[in-house]
């Protein structure tokens, strides 16, 4: 039986630890799987595909690979606190530095691709690069090919407030001004992975968010047998929310505004749990109704980071998930 310490207290790690899927993309995936990590042995990252920015973006369009940056972040997070995670942790974040082709490709980026090609698996070869990093957990791609994202935006020209616009791409939304009206994916209906599927199915728990919302929590749904899955799956659902509007993409959303627009977007899904920064919830009453709205529990707790920056910190935010877990912690029957 392991044990870690969480929040300054210790918390035991059982062989029957929850099964937990986390769903997201970049740096809120992160935060979520630094703290998850801490909780269970059986945790399994989902990660956005559409990336089309930096190493990522270079990679895809010379190689037409999946964008390999939101999984590699994701691998990072599952690293280890002991000197052999600390290590390959920051080995595969380290970007080169040159005045070459080899600048602002990340290390990790160039491996998980190598090994795409030798392989000619994505899961096989993430697997690999999870064994060698010691992670605590596996990453999956949500879906088989690259996406891109396209956001209808309204006042994206400060001349024409009501004009509706597109735009298309995932660097381009998520820096955007306007304000981001609904996105779709191209192409639309993709395929799922389908050990992404099953590990939503067979959860006992599945973490949506915190992160981008239209370019890395709302693609999620967006993906036919994924949506269906989290729609169908007998595991308790905590939707994590931002600790603020992100600029460009969701700058001035309240947390209800979030709620919203998931709901907007994918209105037979239903939550659980809505897990938010109590110092950030300007009007809970009116955040708990728009959870009531997913059929969710509002839960406001202690979870940013310390030194002001809106970022979580991952032990607080793991002692949150954990006194979700532990005072709602029936298992779904799904077997």
């Amino acid at each position: 039986m392991a044990s870690h310490i969480v929040a300054g207290r210790q918390v035991r790690r059982r062989r029957g630890a929850p099964r937990i899927t986390a769903l997201g993309g970049g740096h809120g995936l992160s935060a979520s799987l630094s703290a998850l990590r801490r909780l269970t042995g059986e945790l399994t990252a989902v990660v956005t595909v559409a990336d089309d920015g930096g190493s990522s973006g270079r990679l895809r369009a010379e190689l037409g690979v999946l964008p390999p940056g939101d999984l590699r972040k994701a691998l990072a997070a599952l690293c280890g606190d002991d000197e052999w995670g600390r290590t390959w942790s920051e080995v595969i974040q380290h970007r080169f530095q040159s005045d070459g082709d080899l600048h602002g490709h990340a290390v990790g980026n160039l491996l998980i691709v190598a090994l795409w090609e030798k392989l000619g698996d994505p899961v096989e070869a993430l697997a690999y690069v999870g064994r060698l990093l010691g992670a605590h957990g596996r990453v999956l791609p949500m879906s088989s090919v690259p996406l891109d994202i396209e956001a209808v935006v309204r006042g994206l020209d400060p001349a024409y407030p009501d004009r509706r616009d597109t735009v298309r791409g995932q660097a381009e939304v998520a820096v955007t001004r306007g304000e981001v009206e609904s996105v779709r994916l191209l192409p639309q209906d993709p395929p799922a992975v389908p050990e992404a599927v099953a590990a939503v199915r067979e959860a006992d728990w599945v973490v949506l968010g915190p992160g981008s919302w239209f370019t890395s929590v709302l693609p999620h749904l967006m993906v036919p047998d994924l949506r269906a899955a989290l729609v169908q799956t007998r595991a308790r659902k905590v939707l994590a929310l931002n600790l603020v509007g992100q600029p460009g993409e969701t700058e001035g959303f309240s947390p209800q505004r979030h709620l919203e627009v998931l709901g907007a977007h994918a209105p037979e899904l239903s939550v659980d749990f809505v897990l938010a920064e109590e110092t950030t919830v300007a009007d809970p009453e009116a955040l708990r109704s728009a959870a009531k709205r997913l059929g969710a529990e509002l839960v406001l707790d202690n979870v940013a980071a310390e030194d002001g920056s809106p970022r979580h910190d991952p032990e607080l935010l793991a002692a949150a998930y954990d006194r979700i877990f532990r005072t709602h912690g029936r298992i779904a029957p799904w077997r």
